[in-house]
């Protein structure tokens, strides 16, 4: 078979590399879309890349189970090898087979060549009313085995654009919440050295506060996507200032935040004030109410935000008490007249093209919600 440089093929060049290859046979390509989408060096077409490897090499060993591998070469590059993480499908595989890892990727232990992670933050010695977020990294990675591989509606295909895995938990301690959060701190602070997005499965929301640490500290004052029923700017609960309900304050206080670059969705319910916004509207926070979203598509304000928050970094922080109790009931806070599940998808798919440097889902309580459904909470994961 005639050497055809990667760049350049359409669907041809993986017909091509099909036919002329003993190592393809039909188990490996059963469920895959043809090649035919051209990519950059590092979010090249799986099986693009594949093809590539087979176009310029004698043999390659069969793939192992959940991933591709194979070499790719840009324009005048020399040749990389790239290994690629790929769910098995319910089609061929069981869904109840197999590691409880988030959508049942491979595990591994560090972010090292990942372009983004799942990573779980096991606490909830911040809470203030109903714990058992502590449980919530691993209901949301049980549930995921659900999440097929496409998304029909957006065309989303991650796994051929993108290097992921689950890399574990971060260690807490479950006596002492200022340790936590040194340890959350520090966790994150190896994930992002490694030029790896960390997409994280709460844990409560001050977890939100020691990543933000990190990840500022990589990328400077961070634009903020924040979803949630609460503003979680309150400065001290029974003489604390480190609790689920002060994060973002925090992160103000020590310069986190591009404040212009900061919007609040979702908000609503009775406070301790009478103007319970105005410590974030003062710090330049757009605060969009619950109750602005009712009976309305988000698309329109999304359209906002998008050119409010620009080409800088942005994080996006997803409390799913966001989401109306009715649709979620499984977390610690609820309060009733939230945004709807189709609402959460606006909004996170309102999020494309934004410079995304990290993302969180918080506070699910699995034990609260009894029918186990938590499919809307890692739909909203999945999308970022």
């Amino acid at each position: 078979m005639k050497t055809l440089h990667f760049l350049q093929c359409k669907s041809l060049f993986w017909t091509t590399a099909c036919r002329s290859h003993p190592s393809l046979g039909t188990p490996l390509l059963s469920g895959m879309a043809p090649a035919g989408r051209l990519c950059s060096y590092r979010k090249a077409s799986q099986q693009v890349r594949l093809a590539a490897a087979l176009a310029g090499l004698g043999s390659l060993p069969r793939p192992q189970y959940g991933s591709l591998r194979g070499f790719c070469s840009e324009r005048g590059a020399p040749r990389r090898f790239f290994s690629f993480n790929v769910p098995p499908s319910a089609e061929f595989v069981a869904r109840p087979v197999g590691v409880c890892t988030m959508f049942k990727l491979p595990m591994q232990a560090t972010a090292e060549g990942l372009d983004a992670a799942f990573v779980g933050v096991p606490l909830d010695t911040g809470t203030s009313n109903r714990p058992g977020a502590r449980f919530g990294p691993r209901h949301i990675r049980a549930e995921s085995g659900l999440v097929r591989r496409y998304n029909p509606s957006t065309g989303a295909d991650p796994y051929n654009s993108l290097l992921v895995a689950d890399i574990g938990d971060v260690n807490v301690n479950l006596y002492n919440l200022k340790d936590s959060c040194r340890q959350i701190r520090e966790g994150f602070q190896r994930i992002v050295a490694e030029g790896c997005t960390p997409l994280t499965l709460g844990g409560d929301h001050t977890i939100t506060y020691p990543i933000l640490q990190a990840v500022a500290e990589k990328h400077g004052p961070l634009g903020l996507v924040h979803v949630d029923a609460h503003t979680d700017t309150g400065d001290q609960a029974l003489g604390e200032r480190i609790y689920h309900g002060t994060p973002f304050r925090r992160c103000v206080e020590e310069g986190l935040l591009d404040c212009k670059r900061v919007v609040q969705i979702g908000i609503r319910g009775s406070s301790y004030s009478p103007d319970p916004y105005k410590y974030c509207r003062d710090q330049g926070f757009r605060v969009v109410l619950a109750e602005d979203c009712w009976q309305k598509s988000l698309v329109p304000l999304m359209a906002e935000v998008r050119k409010q928050m620009g080409e800088k970094p942005v994080y996006i922080s997803f409390d799913i008490d966001g989401i109306d109790p009715a649709y979620a009931p499984g977390t610690g806070t609820p309060e009733i007249a939230g945004l709807t599940p189709a609402q959460a998808l606006e909004i996170i798919r309102g999020c494309q093209g934004l410079n995304i440097v990290g993302g969180d889902l918080v506070e699910v309580a699995p034990m609260y919600d009894t029918s186990g459904g938590y499919m809307d909470q890692h739909s909203t994961v999945a999308t970022l």
